[in-house]
């Protein structure tokens, strides 16, 4: 289910959402911070480019506010509810969390965004 050819795969991965090939990243590491976003023009496998339209990843953003209250609520579940600790300490590990995390956020917001408009096409992966 999570093996090449699923959309998690390619999510989780970054990897281009047509052939699952190779990154869709110029730097594979989100904490490279001038580089987070940075991604390559096309696929070098398939050709697949990945700005359908100009300001494509706006709606990105979307996705990153859904993708923000989960890992906000991850944060607050662990330090509030199994480690047992206060509200203001529970509201620190959210802050926390978020800075922290943030490139990863952008990054699989991004990867969920272009997932919801391309599909894995076995055709293009050579054995």
């Amino acid at each position: 289910m999570i093996g090449k050819g699923s959309k998690i795969s390619s999510i989780l991965k970054g990897s281009c959402p047509k052939c699952q090939q190779e990154s869709m990243y110029v730097n594979k590491n989100p904490y490279a911070l001038s580089e987070t976003l940075k991604m390559h023009e096309r696929c070098g496998h398939c050709n697949t480019k990945y700005k359908i339209e100009p300001s494509f990843f706006y709606g990105a953003m979307y996705v990153s506010y859904a993708v923000g209250i989960v890992f906000a609520v991850a944060a607050f579940v662990i330090s509030y509810l199994i480690l047992g600790t206060n509200l203001k300490v529970a509201f620190i590990s959210i802050v926390g969390t978020m800075v922290v995390f943030m490139p990863v956020i952008m990054r699989l917001s991004r990867n969920i965004w272009i997932n919801m408009f391309m599909s894995y096409d076995k055709n293009l992966v050579k054995s």
